[in-house]
C-alpha cells in the first residue's frame, strides 16, 4: 500500500483516473447488488465529464438519493500519487440536517473495490477530517451499516465514539459515531 495518498477535487487533469475507478466500482456494484455505494455522489453519469465536474464541484447543494435533504457538500477523490490512480473518494457534508443526523453524517467515504482491505479507508477518513476543519466542522458524525465491519473499523480507528443504533425506513440498522477533531 502506498502512503502517498492525497485528496483532490475532480478536474480534467484526473478525468481518466476518475473514469477508470468509477467504471470498476459500477461494474462491481452491478455484480454485488448488496454493495455499499458510498459516496453515492461519484456514481453519476461521467460520460459528459463537464457536467460531472459541475455536479461535483459547482452545484450548490448535496442531494440525497431521494432528491431531498439539501446541504452544501464537497467531494474529493483519493489519489495514490505513487501509482497515479484513484483509490477511493469522500463526500463531506458541511452541516447536518435531520436526515443526515439520522444516517448519512458529515463524511461518506468509499474505497475502490480492487483497493479494499489495504488500509486506504482509514487514510481517506483521516484526510477528510483535515478538510472538515477547513469547513469549521470540529465534531464529525459518521455512520455505517451495523453489519459493515470494515466501515466500523475505519470510523473507530479515526477516533469514532459509538453513540447509538438508528433504524432506517427500510428496516436497515445503522450505527452512529461522533469524532471530536
Amino acid at each position: 500500500m502506498s502512503s502517498n495518498i492525497k485528496l483532490v477535487k475532480a478536474s480534467k487533469e484526473y478525468q481518466s483516473q476518475i473514469e477508470e475507478m468509477v467504471l470498476e466500482w459500477k461494474n462491481y456494484n452491478n455484480e454485488h447488488p448488496e454493495a455499499n455505494t458510498s459516496p453515492w455522489a461519484i456514481f453519476r453519469d461521467y460520460h459528459s465529464f463537464d457536467e460531472y465536474l459541475y455536479f461535483l464541484n459547482e452545484a450548490p447543494k448535496y442531494y440525497d438519493q431521494n432528491g431531498s435533504g439539501l446541504v452544501p457538500d464537497s467531494t474529493f477523490f483519493a489519489l495514490d500519487s505513487d501509482r497515479n490512480i484513484m483509490v477511493g473518494a469522500v463526500n463531506i457534508r458541511h452541516y447536518l440536517n435531520e436526515r443526515l443526523l439520522n444516517g448519512g453524517g458529515h463524511i461518506g467515504d468509499g474505497v475502490r473495490p480492487s483497493e479494499r482491505r489495504k488500509g486506504y479507508g482509514t487514510i481517506i477518513v483521516k484526510l477528510a477530517q483535515e478538510e472538515c476543519k477547513k469547513f469549521g466542522i470540529y465534531k464529525v458524525m459518521m455512520a455505517c451499516d451495523k453489519d459493515n465491519d470494515a466501515s466500523r473499523k475505519t470510523i473507530v480507528s479515526n477516533g469514532g465514539i459509538y453513540d447509538c443504533d438508528l433504524k432506517e425506513e427500510d428496516g436497515n440498522i445503522i450505527e452512529r459515531y461522533w469524532i471530536e477533531l
